[in-house]
């Protein structure tokens, strides 16, 4: 049987079983620990077992994962989320499969336990990992597997875009909700995430000698595409960074997670439902579309290179284009009446 002890900040697993030598191993994460546990445990089961295990210390789909986490992940740029997902899918029983009896069967029925829990686009990211694990797997890491299992499923449609916006008395709320914030970094990220439409580890990394107050921009160069951008500060934005105190080359002394936790608790408080952090960026996108700005000139505030992923996070009010339509046919009707023709040149 196995034993989990956490020592100190790591987790150690022995397993025994009766004619065989205890075998034990550390790890950085319970979930992770866990897996390695079942997957011993596995190695001593009936044959009749549902996904069949060979005799011996056979490498585990989780082992797999484990060593992509450290040699893949690692060297991304936004390997914290990733890294999260991956201690959530060492936990599912996949994990526990030889990497030589896997196959898409098992991903298929693993695709469909997931859509009952979570969303679609929660499951085509796993499957996304679990694919370029198999990849790298065959191709740099010299394991044997025949193919990849991942390339013969279908993966979940992606979802519907979300469409939340902030209306106006929700962003008089939550204005409101941010001028309570103790930490002045934390309320300032988040008013920046609403005028910049920059994600939240982008603010987080920023440093002052990237910000250009006098010209308005801030020159963006650790990104999630890994392409650096200037960004343009709108007014509000300049004020929010004249405020802060500058403490040393990081311009934010706040972690992300402190972010978050003060996010979730004034989006309760200012009635935001289940607006997200995350949704800022959308907000933003649309306000600047809504003031006139053309897709390539979004794009480059956003860093959008794919225009219909652009246009997924664009949500124009319906009432603020009637009113363009108003000042359109107002405008029209009087150059009609003065006997010119409204200019069309632009």
């Amino acid at each position: 049987m196995a034993a989990i002890r956490k020592r100190g900040r790591s987790w150690q697993v022995q397993v025994r079983h009766v004619g065989f030598p205890t075998r034990s191993k550390s790890f950085s994460s319970k979930a992770a620990a866990i897996a390695w546990a079942q997957a011993r445990e596995r190695d001593y089961a009936p044959t009749d077992d549902p996904i069949e295990r060979p005799a011996g210390d056979s490498l585990t789909v989780g082992e797999l994962l484990q060593r992509y986490q450290t040699e893949v992940t690692a060297l991304k740029r936004g390997y914290a989320s990733e890294n999260c997902r991956i201690n959530n899918m060492l936990g599912h029983p996949v994990a526990t499969a030889s990497v030589t009896n896997i196959t898409s069967r098992h991903f298929a029925e693993y695709r469909n336990n997931r859509l009952k829990k979570v969303g679609a686009d929660t499951v085509r990211r796993e499957l996304t990992i679990f694919r370029h694990c198999f990849e790298i797997a065959r191709k740099e890491w010299d394991i044997h597997v025949a193919k990849n299992p991942l390339h013969d499923i279908r993966f979940p449609a992606p979802g519907l875009p979300r469409e939340e916006r902030l209306s106006e008395s929700g962003a008089a709320n939550l204005y409101r909700e941010i001028g309570a914030i103790r930490n002045q970094h934390i309320a300032s990220v988040i008013v920046l995430a609403i005028e910049t439409g920059m994600r939240r580890g982008e603010l987080l990394s920023l440093r002052w000698r990237e910000v250009d107050l006098e010209k308005g921009t801030v020159r963006l160069l650790q990104t999630k595409n890994g392409r650096p951008r200037t960004i343009p500060l709108t007014p509000r934005a300049i004020e929010e960074l004249k405020r802060i105190e500058r403490k040393g080359e990081s311009i934010f002394q706040v972690s992300g997670n402190a972010v978050q936790l003060c996010w979730n608790r004034i989006r309760v408080r200012a009635g935001l439902g289940t607006l997200r952090f995350h949704d800022l960026r959308h907000e933003a996108i649309s306000r600047f579309f809504e003031l006139g700005l053309s897709v390539p000139e979004v794009a480059l505030i956003s860093g959008h290179r794919d225009t219909k992923m652009l246009m997924r996070y664009t949500h124009i009010r319906p009432e603020i284009l009637s009113r363009k339509l108003s000042q359109l046919t107002e405008s029209g009707a009087s150059s009609h009446l003065n006997g010119t023709s409204p200019d069309t040149s632009s």
